[in-house]
This record gives structure tokens, C-alpha cells and sequence, in this order.
């Protein structure tokens, strides 16, 4: 049987990963509390958001291999719907 999406199984690794950058996050908070020099500030959010775009890249890689490509072995206007789905997702990460 196969997993309901392409990240179960490695569910436990991705929610490591997320906490990791919710600490970064967290991080960034106390920075500000603390007056914090602004570029240290600024390293850090880039190191964040390097951290979630990261992710963000497994996560559609899984995708791909997974939902899209079982959709595309069915054919149909499922296989279009989810490619199209794909698209846009990735022009939404290639925008931010």
C-alpha cells in the first residue's frame, strides 16, 4: 500500500527540520528583544529563509515523485489537474 503523500515517509525528518527553523524564528524574536545589531538580524533571517525554501524544495521534489507521478501513470484530467498544480506551486517558490 502506499503512503497517502510523498513526505510520510519522512514525516519525522521534516518535523525536525520545521522545528529547527521555528527555532530560527524564535531566534529572530529574541534578537529584537534584545536590540540586536540589524545585520545580524538580517544574517539571520536569511539563514531562516534559506532553511524553509529548503524544505519547501524536498517537500515538492516528494511531491513530484509521488502524488504527480502517480496521477500521470492514471492519465486523465487528474494528471493535468495535478501537473498544473505542480506549476504553480513552483512559480510561486520561484517568486519568493
Amino acid at each position: 500500500m502506499r503512503s497517502l503523500h510523498g513526505y510520510t515517509p519522512h514525516k519525522q525528518d521534516h518535523l525536525r527540520r520545521l522545528r529547527r527553523v521555528e527555532g530560527q524564528v524564535r531566534g529572530l524574536q529574541r534578537m529584537i528583544e534584545e536590540d540586536k545589531y540589524c545585520i545580524d538580524i538580517l544574517t539571520q533571517v536569511s539563514a531562516a529563509t534559506s532553511a524553509l525554501r529548503s524544505f519547501a524544495l524536498v517537500l515538492l521534489e516528494e511531491h513530484l515523485a509521488h502524488c504527480v507521478a502517480e496521477a500521470t501513470q492514471k492519465g486523465g484530467p487528474e494528471a493535468e489537474a495535478k501537473v498544473k498544480e505542480a506549476a504553480d506551486a513552483i512559480a510561486r517558490l520561484v517568486r519568493s
